[in-house]
């Protein structure tokens, strides 16, 4: 058994006790994407902390811009993403953390002059060269507008 999954049902356990609905239903939504993650075409039958943060992370994605698009509606969404920003917020702390803009601009910069980078049409192989060696450390949508910034168009 994984250590994420180890924390996960812990804190399963305690939000039960606690009656605590939110936090219920965030580590449930997990524990269904690993369980349909096990259940996939080509599964190799490991359940490890890799497997829970890739599924943590996809998740959290899909539900930022979720997030976002109830954010757009205005007061109608309100609820919705307010749900979805507490469900981020909570498994974020499962995710490595990732560099900060001013060290994302260092790897961008270094790695434009590496790939002979000068134009915003070589910016799929500046973006394949960064995820390439540093894909747990940065956001890849921050590279893309550091990235769009630096190179000419």
């Amino acid at each position: 058994m994984s250590a994420i999954e180890n924390d996960l049902n812990e804190r399963l356990k305690a939000a039960m006790k606690a009656k605590d609905q939110a936090v219920l239903d965030v580590i449930r939504a997990i524990r269904s994407k690993i369980q349909l993650a096990k259940t996939a075409d080509g599964f190799g039958g490991v359940v490890d902390d890799a497997l829970y943060l890739r599924e943590i992370t996809a998740y959290v994605k899909s539900m930022t811009k979720a997030r976002e698009e109830f954010v757009k509606v205005g007061e109608r969404g309100a609820e919705n993403a307010e749900r979805l920003t507490f469900e981020v917020d909570y498994l974020s702390q499962f995710l490595p953390k990732k560099l900060g803009e001013a060290e994302t601009r260092a790897i961008v910069t270094a790695s434009i002059a590496e790939a002979a980078v000068s134009s915003r049409k070589q910016i799929g192989k500046l973006m394949g060269l960064i995820m390439k060696n540093h894909k747990d450390q940065v956001d890849a949508d921050l590279v893309r507008r550091i990235a769009e910034e630096l190179l000419e168009p």
